[in-house]
């Protein structure tokens, strides 16, 4: 029996998202979006380390070479986490400032996946794109209005994304060695009631894991039968993402959000927009490093 998740950091994030175990380095990395900043969370010392950006920064992976890459407001950085010094690599909405990144995630392949969304959540005018070992940039679907979370199956056959507000997950055939996407196909849909899908990671056993903006859970999904096979409740009513992390991939890590509650939610669910984690006995997909 999983219990409920547990506050590690109450941190009252506007929107705290996009975490990621280094797996090198046994660190949690996780981003405050609209406060612009990195977070660097260590859990044998329990401290969290906050860098400070000077833009608004969408989601974090770490560098297989050394420091970290940042998909940010304006497009794709190099962070060196010793001198906090931000290097970018390409903007490819460098035509399109009403937008920004927002989720994303790297392949087995080390390739960075990440998508976009406009500032003010406009229909259709968000993109996923990759960026390949190469540095070249490319862009892999359009037409998307939150582009959220991304996991590969283990068997590296299937990438699943979501666009929040369709309240689905979308599963594509993947070719890891072309880097290539094809053949999109609905495999889940929430319900009324449950909130939207937002992050999301996956399991061993390829089991999905979901977060609910607005429905104040964690939720386990089977994506071959499209069935929802347990909730894990979150004292927090915007649930952002989640990620498997510690040396042995069972804690689960989870990100909140306090943006756009009222008050009155807010008395209700006072220690949203912390970072929170909770045991869940089920072995996590590792995250995987840019290799560029």
């Amino acid at each position: 029996m999983i219990s409920e998740a547990e506050l590690v950091i109450q941190a009252k994030t506007d929107l705290g998202e996009g975490p990621c175990w280094d797996q090198g380095k046994g660190v949690l990395y996780w981003v405050n979006i609209l406060g612009g900043t990195l977070n660097i969370y260590d859990p044998q010392k329990n401290e969290n380390r906050e860098i400070q950006l000077d833009q608004l920064v969408g989601t974090v992976v770490p560098r297989k070479s050394g420091g970290a890459v940042l998909a940010m407001e304006n497009g794709f950085y190099f962070l060196d986490l010793e001198t906090e010094q931000l290097t970018q690599v390409h903007d490819p909405e460098s035509h399109l400032p009403e937008n920004r990144f927002n989720d994303g995630k790297c392949d087995p392949y080390g390739r960075f996946w990440a998508g976009t969304m406009s500032l003010n959540e406009e229909k259709g005018k968000g993109s996923l794109y990759c960026l390949h070992t190469n540095m070249k940039v490319e862009k892999k679907v359009e037409g998307l209005t939150i582009s959220n979370g991304l996991a590969w199956s283990p068997d590296h056959k299937y990438m699943y994304l979501i666009d929040t507000p369709t309240k689905k997950v979308t599963r594509f055939d993947y070719d890891g060695e072309a880097g290539k996407i094809e053949n999109p196909v609905g495999v889940i849909q929430f319900k009324e009631g449950e909130g939207a899908p937002d992050g999301m990671t996956i399991d061993e056993a390829g089991m999905l894991w979901i977060a609910h903006w607005g429905g104040a859970q964690v939720s386990r999904w089977n994506p071959e039968t499209g069935e929802k096979l347990l909730s894990i409740p979150v004292p927090a009513l915007n649930v952002t993402s989640c990620t498997f992390g510690d040396s042995d991939l069972k804690t689960l890590y989870i990100t909140t959000a306090r943006k756009n509650m009222t008050e009155e939610q807010l008395k209700e669910y006072p220690l949203t927009g912390g970072l929170f984690k909770v045991r869940t006995g089920i072995k996590g997909a590792v995250n995987y490093p840019f290799v560029g």
